[in-house]
Order: structure tokens, then C-alpha cells, then sequence
């Protein structure tokens, strides 16, 4: 246990699955109190926090709807009685397609929940931050909103605006105690992943051929950098936008 994270709070959203899950799973092993919520009713990641001797509760939350989102937060304060950290985790990949075949439906969706919900998050944990004096927030991006890749207009475009969000955040409440910044996976193993390639192993080899790493990610490696952005040992990080990718944009 760390004494850095012992009795505060973190909030993962998304975090049923995938990276969420991980970050969770990793906040409670520090220390934290952990609220995890997902659109999906899954209470595995916070019975395996509490199997480990940790403290969790499960909310159900749709991120792109700003009553949920707020109820997110409230339940926090009103459980834990603070929140000291917040990973806005939760996204859908949206339907693949090129630019001029992308349909508004997708658009919408992909862009309320991926864009939209982490400033509804941003929103109301900052509101929280700001009585406190202290936070730190970590948004999750993508390598995707660092480099274009075809056929995902939607959620090439939600990455590159949480990208912006999470420097404008930074630059606001930089006096104020709050620190904001985001992570940039590359591929990671996640039921996302899965999803994407269809479970197909050669699409997945096609994936590890392009990461100079030679390999995919670990939900575990993001989650550890995570922690870090949300750790003393950051205290002097914010803006920042973290490649966890293996090298990818680095070619």
C-alpha cells in the first residue's frame, strides 16, 4: 500500500473493462477508495477490489448524459466524502468507415461519449477539485488523437479534442491545486482491441508488425502510468499528453 494514495478517492469511468479495469484494480492496490463506473452492469472489477482487501462501489453511469455524470460525482462525495483523483476512461470505438461514408449516427455517438463525456466528467470532478484546493485527473486519449488513421473519422476527431480539453483544463486550474492531463495508448489488448480486429490473428499480427516494440500493450502498462500522472512524484506534470504506445508515433 502507498501511503501517497492511502485513504483518498479515485474515479475510474469505464472501468467494467479493458483499461478502466486495470486503473481501478491499480488504484486500490496504492491505497484509494475506488468508485467505478460503467454503462455496462458489471461488478467483477469491484469484486476482485474488494477480494483484494480494497474498498469499491460500482455506479452505473452513461457518460455523454450530464444527470448521470453528475450523480457519478455526487455519489462519490457523498460515499467516500472527497475525490482525489479521476481517470476519464470510458469510449466506444464507433463504427468503422471512411470520412465521406461516416454516418451522423455514428458521428453523434462516438463524440457524445467519447468527447462530451470526459468534459461532463471534467466538469463536475473539477467543481469537487476546487473545494478540496487539490485533484489530479487523468484523461484517457489515444494515439489517435496524436496521428490521423483512416476510416475512424469520429473517434479520430474525439481523441484530438480531449488532446485540447485536457491542455485548456491544465492551463485553468494550474494555480488552483488541479492537475489535468491525458494518456495516448497505442494498441492495447482490450475487448475494444478485440472488437476492432474481430479476434482475428492475422489483423492482430498485422497490429504487433507495426509496433517497433514488436508486441501489443498491457491494460496493466497504461493503468501504471496512470497512477504515476495522478502521483507527487508528477506534481510538476500537467498538460501533458503521455504516449503508453510501444513506440508507435515515434516512426
Amino acid at each position: 500500500m502507498d501511503s501517497l494514495f492511502k485513504y483518498k478517492v479515485a474515479v475510474v469511468t469505464g472501468g467494467a473493462f479493458g483499461i478502466g479495469r486495470a486503473a481501478a484494480i491499480a488504484f486500490a492496490k496504492k491505497g484509494a477508495k475506488v468508485i467505478v463506473a460503467d454503462w455496462v452492469e458489471d461488478y467483477e472489477t469491484v469484486e476482485t477490489i474488494k477480494s483484494l482487501g480494497g474498498e469499491a462501489e460500482f455506479v452505473k453511469c452513461d457518460v455523454s448524459k450530464s444527470a448521470d455524470v453528475k450523480r457519478l460525482m455526487e455519489t462519490a462525495v457523498s460515499t467516500y466524502g472527497r475525490i482525489d483523483f479521476a481517470f476519464n476512461n470510458a469510449g466506444v470505438e464507433g463504427i468503422s468507415a471512411p470520412t465521406h461514408e461516416c454516418t451522423e449516427e455514428n458521428w453523434d455517438r462516438t463524440i457524445d461519449v467519447d468527447l462530451k463525456g470526459v468534459w461532463l466528467c471534467l466538469k463536475y470532478e473539477i467543481q469537487q477539485m476546487l473545494k478540496q484546493k487539490k485533484g489530479a485527473i487523468v484523461n484517457n486519449a489515444s494515439v489517435a488523437g496524436l496521428v490521423g488513421f483512416m476510416n475512424i473519422p469520429a473517434y479520430v476527431a474525439s481523441k484530438h479534442g480531449i488532446i485540447g480539453l485536457t491542455k485548456n483544463a491544465a492551463l485553468e486550474y494550474a494555480k488552483q491545486g488541479i492537475r489535468v492531463n491525458a494518456v495516448c495508448p497505442g494498441v492495447i489488448k482490450t475487448p475494444m482491441i478485440d472488437r476492432f480486429t474481430g479476434k482475428n490473428k492475422e489483423v492482430e499480427k498485422q497490429f504487433e508488425s507495426q509496433e517497433p516494440i514488436g508486441r501489443l500493450g498491457e491494460p496493466e502498462e497504461v493503468a501504471d502510468t496512470v497512477i504515476w500522472l495522478c502521483s507527487d512524484e508528477a506534481s510538476f506534470v500537467t498538460g501533458n499528453s503521455m504516449s503508453v504506445d510501444g513506440g508507435w508515433i515515434a516512426q
